[in-house]
């Protein structure tokens, strides 16, 4: 996006703020939130407990399908087109979990009940369709902070009140926020048949390690040691637990330095020799339109899976322009591109063209469970691709939204 591009929407987006802010503080009131908590933080924080309602399970003929949803990333008043991507994929995959895969909004936000309102935007879909959901967090879910006071730890708090919405506290005393494992139980109950991993990947490095920064490195974040000693941990309670090693998918927002390495079957080259090469040995497929951008350090948590043995694949978001996966030594490893029309896209008009949702079939009769997982695209929808934006005013919040219990994350260490 151009410059004059971002200023145009600035200014369409303090019109909708300005011209909006009535109807807003009605449609608040009307769902039973203080109207003079628009510029303050909720005082009471509850002690974390887990959900126990989450309930996950393969259908009697063993199929269950996921659906993906990346970098949907946008203010209170998100692009219209989003909304209709989630709700057309919806519809037409009738999957059984989705995952918002972090960067499900970002700045804009100048209160704590504007972004509530962004991150209601992103629920309603799920929501409206009793669908079961999570999120995880990426390095933009917190733009709106410093304006706003809400954290990743509130965003969590809030989310899991949806009725729908079936994220934990987080593991205890874990770098991020919400680190948990979801299990799918088999069609005919007993054992879990696959397992989901949510990983918080981050945001941003920190200024300086020992002294030193970070220039002439990458800038983004990356998984830390006590969260793969957590999956490598888990894991194995899991295989104690149950007699068996139980498949799994892990997402996670920012990518791996090894997704890198597939692209191109090596470290060091980035030759086309060395793309053909790798299309054939990995299987890839799918686009690659930017550089990834993984965190400065490798967290060796492919080394730790590839030890372990029960991760099929490990699918990010970040890069919104790709949307490519391919098989890297027995784990898929891919992207699910930019499903926000709010977020950048590809250069000029063709910017839209990849919005999109990655899908995935699992079948419990299967040895790895995971037997597909492919893109759906915006223009498979007829969702107009203009490169453009059609910001609109943001979905009412329902009064029915809460739970009967609302619960706090854990704070991290």
């Amino acid at each position: 996006m151009s410059h004059e591009d971002a200023g145009k929407m600035l200014s369409r987006r303090k019109f909708l703020k300005l011209g909006g802010m009535s109807g807003l503080a009605l449609t608040l009131g009307s769902a039973g939130i203080p109207i003079d908590a628009l510029g303050g933080i909720a005082q009471a924080k509850e002690k974390p407990e887990p959900n126990h309602q989450t309930k996950l399970q393969f259908h009697p003929d063993g199929k269950f399908k996921i659906v993906q949803f990346n970098d949907t990333q946008d203010d209170e008043y998100i692009d219209q087109r989003t909304i209709e991507l989630m709700e057309k994929v919806l519809d037409a995959e009738q999957p059984d979990f989705v995952v918002l895969n972090g960067d499900n909004i970002t700045g804009g936000c100048d209160t704590e009940l504007e972004m509530k309102q962004a991150m209601n935007n992103v629920a309603q879909p799920m929501e409206e369709r009793g669908i079961k959901w999570a999120v995880t967090f990426g390095n933009h879910d917190e733009d709106s902070t410093p304006n706003s006071g809400f954290d990743e730890e509130d965003m969590l708090r809030y989310y899991m009140e949806y009725k729908h919405n079936v994220n934990e506290p987080g593991a205890r005393g874990l770098t991020g926020t919400g680190n948990m494992n979801l299990l799918i139980k088999g069609s005919q109950g007993g054992k879990p048949a696959f397992n989901i991993w949510l990983m918080d990947s981050g945001r941003y490095a920190p200024d300086t390690i020992a002294g030193q920064n970070f220039e002439g490195y990458p800038i983004w974040d990356w998984l830390r040691f006590d969260q793969v000693a957590w999956y490598e941990e888990t894991s194995r309670k899991l295989e104690q637990q149950y007699g068996a090693k139980i498949p799994s998918l892990m997402f996670i927002h920012i990518p791996l330095w090894e997704h890198r390495f597939m692209w191109f079957d090596s470290i060091d080259g980035r030759s086309e020799a060395d793309h053909a090469r790798a299309l054939a040995k990995h299987n890839i497929v799918g686009e690659r339109n930017e550089d990834e951008c993984p965190g400065p350090f490798n967290s060796g948590l492919f080394s730790a899976i590839l030890a372990r043995g029960d991760v099929k694949g490990v699918f990010c978001g970040h890069d919104h322009v790709n949307t490519y996966h391919g098989n890297y030594f027995g784990v898929l490893l891919g992207y699910a591109g930019s499903t926000g029309f709010g977020a950048y896209g590809l250069p000029g008009e063709d910017r839209n063209r990849l919005r999109g949702a990655r899908v995935f079939q699992l079948d419990e009769r299967d040895p790895n469970v995971l037997v597909d997982t492919h893109m759906v695209f915006a223009k498979d929808y007829g969702i107009d691709l203009t490169a453009n934006d059609q910001s609109a005013q943001p979905l009412p919040i329902p009064e029915n939204k809460k739970k009967e219990k609302v619960v706090k994350p854990h704070k991290p260490r």
